[in-house]
């Protein structure tokens, strides 16, 4: 049997703040052309890059961090980060910290989920999730390039809209819509994730009468452990 593709490091953010409604998280429309998620409702967020791990010092766990926070700034325009010295390195990101003396806010994101994508898959990201509080003074908005449109959503109203087919949800957006779901506030939503460990969930998939069925562990937290797929699972 071949080797399964190695599983590519990746972070994504929920970008969240307290809506008239209830909790609400920023969600972008991927651009079609996009090999990954194309057309889909997503998360913003992408590949750890090698300055990320400068950023953190070389500290592993925390370059995951410092690339969701270059991706909220890269895809929302929202800047995550705290006065201080960043260590020098390459790209825009680091340049722009550089320039105004600002250093990534780690400390601010609270590890939500892990998700790796399945062995069989061709293109496998090890993703982390990470909750982020949008600063009051900034305002989020999508690049207009790998995204081509966004929106501060409730996630029930997310997910009721993948269910009636007007946004299309892959898998794992799915899944953590109906976690953070549970809660009706920023302030609620980051104290659960700091109590709550992160089991890290690798799909399992079969094929059954009804469709492709995907088993995750129970640990985690989905409230089940096996789901329909609904669209090919991908992160």
């Amino acid at each position: 049997m071949a080797e399964p593709a190695p599983a590519r490091p990746a972070s994504t953010v929920l970008l969240l703040r307290d809506g008239a409604g209830g909790l609400e998280v920023f969600m972008v429309v991927r651009h079609h052309e996009i090999d990954f998620a194309s057309g889909a409702l997503v998360f913003p967020g992408g590949r750890v890059e090698a300055s990320d791990a400068v950023l953190a010092g070389g500290d592993a766990a925390a370059a995951f961090r410092v690339a969701a926070i270059r991706e909220t700034w890269e895809e929302c325009g929202v800047l995550l980060a705290l006065p201080g010295a960043p260590a020098p390195a390459d790209g825009e990101f680091a340049a722009m910290l550089a320039a105004r003396a600002l250093v990534p806010h780690i400390a601010g994101l609270a590890p939500f989920a892990h998700w790796i994508t399945p062995e069989p898959v061709p293109k496998r990201y090890d993703t982390h999730f990470f909750l982020a509080a949008a600063p009051a003074d900034q305002d989020a908005v999508h690049d207009g390039q790998e995204a081509v449109d966004s929106v501060w959503i409730r996630p029930v109203d997310a997910l009721q809209a993948g269910l009636a087919g007007s946004r299309k949800l892959v898998f794992p957006t799915r899944m953590n819509l109906t976690k953070l779901a549970r809660h009706a506030s920023v302030a609620e939503a980051f104290a659960a994730a700091h109590a709550t460990p992160v089991v890290t969930v690798m799909p399992q998939m079969r094929m059954t009468a009804a469709g492709r069925v995907l088993r995750i562990p129970a640990a985690a937290d989905y409230g089940g452990e096996e789901f329909l797929a609904g669209d090919p699972p991908s992160m």
